[in-house]
């Protein structure tokens, strides 16, 4: 079987496993991104949530905006040339790829992604200057030999590799297992190599957000784990924290405004570098 082949092969499976009758994060995110890769059941959902938090919306496009400066510094200002994404998502605006091959065309980047939907939109990720690579992989983020594995067909990994896990370690529950697999992801990298990851926080000043997360998970798929700044910022133990550390997406290396500081969110995220 041709590659061509078993791509389309890969995408009419990938239909069959959608499941359009329960509400999918990465739909209601694409929903509050103003994407059309979304179904009635999520737009219901995303309403619905946005009735408990009214400016949940804001996170999804906080988390991107943070993900465009992450890129954009690690490509520009520290001449990062690979690009691990891990949790992609659906295609959007400034995906990993445009952003950084707009800095250097010559970037390496490989998607990873376990959702049926994104697989089947794939191809929009699949695109890439003639002197860089991208790739794309249907795997689940615990799968990390299979990750590591597939990779390296288009990464070196001898040479410094961006780790980008956004609004991925949430789908799992068990805080050793969670903080295992990307300590088995960093410790696979060599030096130079960076963490850019982001997370939803409970917080006591942010109790809507803990009522937004609690219908999600009663009625959406995959359930959400939320944890405390502090337990976000145990991802980076062992790395080189970045100025300003674990904040708010909304405030990471991110221009003033009038009022002074961007408004915070309950996404917070950072970038850490290995020694």
């Amino acid at each position: 079987m041709t590659d061509e082949a078993q791509g389309n092969a890969a995408t009419r499976d990938a239909r069959d496993r959608i499941d359009t009758s329960r509400p999918h994060t990465a739909r209601i995110w694409n929903y509050w991104l103003d994407g059309k890769d979304n179904y009635l059941v999520d737009r219901e959902a995303g309403d619905q949530i946005r009735q408990l938090h009214p400016g949940i919306g804001d996170y999804a496009r906080a988390d991107r905006l943070f993900l465009g400066r992450c890129v954009r510094y690690l490509a520009g200002e520290l001449g990062m040339r690979q690009f691990l994404d891990i949790g992609t998502g659906l295609p959007s605006a400034d995906n990993t790829h445009e952003v950084a091959q707009r800095v250097a065309p010559e970037s390496r980047i490989v998607y990873v992604d376990n959702d049926p939907l994104v697989l089947t939109h794939a191809r929009a990720l699949l695109t890439s200057t003639p002197e860089g690579r991208t790739d794309y992989l249907d795997a689940d983020l615990r799968d990390v030999d299979a990750i590591l594995e597939r990779a390296a067909r288009t990464l070196d990994l001898t040479q410094p590799v961006a780790l980008v896990l956004l609004g991925v370690v949430i789908f799992i529950d068990d805080d050793a297992e969670s903080y295992g697999v990307v300590r088995r992801l960093l410790d696979a990298l060599p030096s130079g190599s960076h963490l850019v990851l982001s997370h939803t926080i409970t917080s006591p000043a942010m109790p809507d957000v803990d009522r937004a997360v609690e219908f999600w998970n009663e009625h959406g798929t995959p359930k959400l784990t939320q944890r405390t700044p502090e337990q976000i910022t145990r991802y980076f133990d062992g790395l080189t924290l970045l100025p300003p550390g674990v904040v708010s997406c909304s405030r990471w290396r991110a221009d003033g405004t009038e009022d002074g500081e961007p408004e915070e969110v309950a996404m917070f995220g950072g970038v850490g570098r290995k020694a």
